[in-house]
């Protein structure tokens, strides 16, 4: 059986070192880290999520400040309250809920929001930026998913890796990062055009499934020893629970992890690392303004 990659496990440890940076930042240059956090209409993930994050701040020592918005506000004052942080110095970091109501053009959104404050790494900036190498705030959940693999003492310098998903949060920049010179695997990108999916990723020595759909990955379309990083959570209907549904992963657990050496369970994997680098890339910003 594959050995389980424990988010939490790293997360925790994470977390400890971030609040222990916030604390020395304070006590060395007065600053306080701060992220500003959108939330537009009612979406009770969305809801959900941001209530995660304010939790992880105050945990963190970082300040949070929320703004609620109704989903009628319009387009213009959620611009208006995004250059509003833009011009506000003791915001280090602006984070934008996704996804956004019908009605918002969420790329004119996001690419509202300072380059240096863009501590999702969304801007075309920043994601530029990552794609050339330069110092930058990397995607939270690509940045996880590098630091998971390093916990994990996996080695991606000519690793055949594959990355089953192709958007712009997860597949994208976790493709580009592992491309990079640091890094230095050899990446595909597969896809819902991708032909016979199963003839790439059992040449993987380590698979990255992102694609939002359960049971995506199944035990015998990897390779023996395989390393499988699971992004996805999804509701599946589940009469033996009292929720009426469990979570699972992009992948099926169960026979990926009698054939992978090692697998990140869901819940419990991937999903703790978002919100703790987006931490770890709130109190780099406040360090660099504190520069």
């Amino acid at each position: 059986m594959a050995k389980t990659i424990d988010g939490r496990a790293l997360a925790k440890g994470l977390r400890a070192e971030i609040a222990a940076g916030v604390s020395e930042l304070r006590a060395r240059t007065g600053v306080t880290p701060a992220l500003a956090v959108i939330l537009v209409g009612d979406n009770p993930a969305s809801i959900s999520y941001v209530t995660a994050k304010e939790k992880a701040c105050a945990e963190a020592g970082i300040v949070s400040h929320e703004t609620r918005l109704d989903a009628s506000c319009g387009e213009d004052a959620l611009l208006q309250t995004i250059a509003g942080f833009n011009e506000d110095p003791s915001v280090h970091g602006i984070l934008v809920q996704l996804p956004l109501p019908r009605g918002f053009d969420e790329r004119k959104v996001i690419d509202a929001i300072s380059p240096e404050k863009d501590v999702d790494g969304f801007t075309p900036v920043n994601v530029g930026r990552m794609l050339i190498g330069e110092e930058c705030f990397l995607p939270c959940t690509p940045f996880g998913i590098l630091k998971m693999l390093d916990f994990a003492g996996v080695g991606t310098d000519g690793a055949n890796v594959v990355v089953v998903g192709r958007s712009n949060i997860v597949g994208k920049p976790v493709a580009a990062l592992l491309s990079r010179r640091e890094a230095n695997a050899t990446v595909t990108l597969c896809h819902t055009g991708t032909r016979d999916l199963a003839s790439f990723t059992r040449r993987a020595d380590i698979v990255i499934v992102a694609t939002g759909r359960a049971g995506t990955l199944t035990g015998d379309m990897l390779k023996p020893g395989a390393v499988v990083i699971d992004v996805g959570v999804n509701r599946v209907e589940d009469a033996t629970s009292p929720r009426g549904y469990s979570l699972k992963g992009d992948s099926d657990f169960e026979s990926c992890a009698r054939v992978a050496s090692a697998i990140t369970p869901v819940p419990g994997g991937v999903g703790p690392m978002t919100i703790t680098m987006l931490l770890w890339n709130t109190l780099e910003s406040a360090r660099r303004a504190a520069r």
